[in-house]
């Protein structure tokens, strides 16, 4: 006789696993330090943490709420299956990190960009650049693995702190992300929704336009605490000469992201895309005269410094002038600074690789196995559906809405499950709600779905968005959290704006099933 499949968890059933795996996933990864002494946290990598919650939570959906294992591995598999084309993007973006650096392109792209921009609008300009970028391209990952390195370069050639660089960074890449017609998110939103792709984009200037000028506002006033100190002109000719000896520098390193802004305006996929810009790096590395096994070996496992390495181990200014074989030839009283930027350069600049990208492919799998234990065996629709029920106003179905995305962007670990879940939880109730005999236009659950679901995925370490941001920026996610404005000011602008009854769209309900907006 085959085994029942199961029964629906209660909510104190489901309370207690989010809580017991809120607890193992925090204890495993934080690392708080008290004034007592007494700390809290292990400060591990999320991976393990991750794996003992989903343990934890396939145990209790098998032997307390009678799930069949079968059921359970099915569900772990459809989690890891949403997010595949992720993580196929993800590695070719780690093949292309890997040629761009060697063949010049994102060295290229800090050496002219030191020479435009200035401590104080550095920050706005990132903030601009990123959101250009990522509206073209439609992808807030090849953003900041491909902008955001050179970016962070420049940023930390200008003395701007990484974290801070960072958060502006994020900032602009996820702005165009949301708001691209070329983004998945962008269009996975009103899908879920049942809105229609350029309604939902409209619909979303209403919250995203604001915040972006309050954005912009910050990196102004955050920039002129820049704008006192003296530009160290020394030590960005220093970076400009040791990013010289290495690299071939020229204008020609601008053709590989122009390439990709090309096809992105063309409406390639991003996957074609990327691979497109990366193939043209490696074609003028060969054409530098970089050996097919170099030129393969950083697609593989990214690029490693060879001069700039040496430089930053040498024992002296002698080693260092040997080194560079009269290239360059830097005085005794810069020693210290050479071997500060070799170190920085060298630290910045070693990266990328299809390998290179595996631990955060682990980390992306294990959080999506979590998320589809926690779905098939029901308590997250359980959790969710008692958040639905006390949703009375339409200021509580967006704030529930939000308020979802971010748990879900939490204990599932995707973004595409955060707009996907509470998108199809809450779609029945926005089109039930009724005030003065009109509803709710579509296009308002697809807006709050992307101004938390899609926003807010970065700020969490475990999460697929937070785990690559982190990796390809070099900065913990934690520490650029309360730089990254816009990903959390946007949220609570929708909120407020949602309080003031601005920009809501209500749509005419007809007998006949017709709507019409109002």
């Amino acid at each position: 006789m085959e085994l029942e499949r199961g029964r629906k968890p209660s909510f104190g059933e489901a309370l207690f696993v989010l809580v017991v795996d809120a607890l193992i996933i925090s204890y495993g990864v934080l690392d708080i330090h008290f004034e007592s002494g007494a700390t809290f946290g292990l400060a591990l990598s999320a991976h393990v943490p991750l794996f003992i919650a989903a343990v934890f939570t396939a145990i209790v959906g098998v032997f307390f709420i009678g799930k069949k294992w079968r059921d359970v591995e099915e569900g772990m598999i459809n989690g890891i299956t949403v997010a595949l084309q992720a993580v196929l993007i993800l590695m070719t973006i780690g093949g292309l990190i890997g040629a761009w650096i060697q063949s010049g392109v994102v060295p290229t792209l800090i050496y002219y960009g030191l020479n435009l921009l200035s401590p104080q609008y550095f920050l706005l300009a990132s903030l601009l650049i990123c959101s250009i970028v990522s509206l073209s391209t439609g992808s807030s990952w090849s953003t900041s693995g491909t902008v955001g390195i050179a970016l962070m370069g420049i940023g930390a050639g200008l003395g701007v702190p990484a974290p801070v660089t960072a958060g502006f960074v994020i900032s602009g890449a996820y702005f165009g992300d949301k708001m691209s017609p070329l983004s998945d998110t962008t269009n996975l939103a009103p899908a879920v929704a049942g809105s229609d792709l350029f309604s939902h984009i409209r619909a979303m200037l209403w919250t995203t336009g604001p915040t972006l000028l309050i954005v912009a506002g910050i990196a102004v006033y955050m920039g002129g605490s820049y704008s006192g100190a003296e530009l160290d002109s020394s030590r960005i000719s220093v970076i400009q000469q040791m990013m010289s000896s290495e690299f071939a520098i020229s204008k020609i390193g601008f053709l590989p992201p122009l390439l990709v802004l090309l096809l992105a305006a063309l409406k390639v996929p991003a996957l074609p895309g990327i691979t497109a810009g990366m193939l043209l790096a490696a074609g003028m590395s060969l054409f530098q005269g970089v050996g097919l096994g170099d030129v393969l070996g950083a697609l593989h496992s990214g690029y490693t410094p060879g001069l700039i390495s040496q430089v930053a181990e040498s024992a002296d200014i002698g080693a260092v002038n040997e080194l560079l074989k009269g290239a360059v030839v830097f005085q005794p009283e810069n020693f210290e600074t050479v071997k500060e930027v070799a170190s920085m350069l060298n630290d910045l600049l070693a990266r990328g690789g299809l390998t290179g990208m595996l631990e955060t492919v682990a980390l992306i799998l294990v959080a999506l196995v979590l998320g589809g234990i926690m779905e098939t065996c029901g308590f997250l629709e359980v959790l969710l559906e008692r958040l639905m029920a006390k949703v009375k106003s339409v200021f509580g179905l967006v704030g529930a809405v939000i308020s979802s995305c971010v748990f879900t962007n939490m204990f599932l670990g995707d973004q595409y499950l955060a707009l996907v879940m509470p998108g199809r939880m809450f779609r029945p109730a926005f089109e039930d709600f009724r005030k003065d005999g009109k509803g709710l236009d579509p296009k308002l659950l697809s807006r709050s779905l992307e101004d938390s679901g899609t926003l807010t995925s970065v700020l969490v370490p475990w999460n697929t968005c937070g785990a690559y941001n982190s990796g390809v920026l070099g900065v913990p996610t934690l520490s650029y959290l309360p730089y990254a404005f816009l990903n959390y000011i946007n949220p609570l602008v929708a909120l407020l704006m949602t309080r003031l009854g601005i920009g809501i769209p209500w749509v005419e309900k007809h007998e006949t099933g017709e709507v019409t907006a109002d």
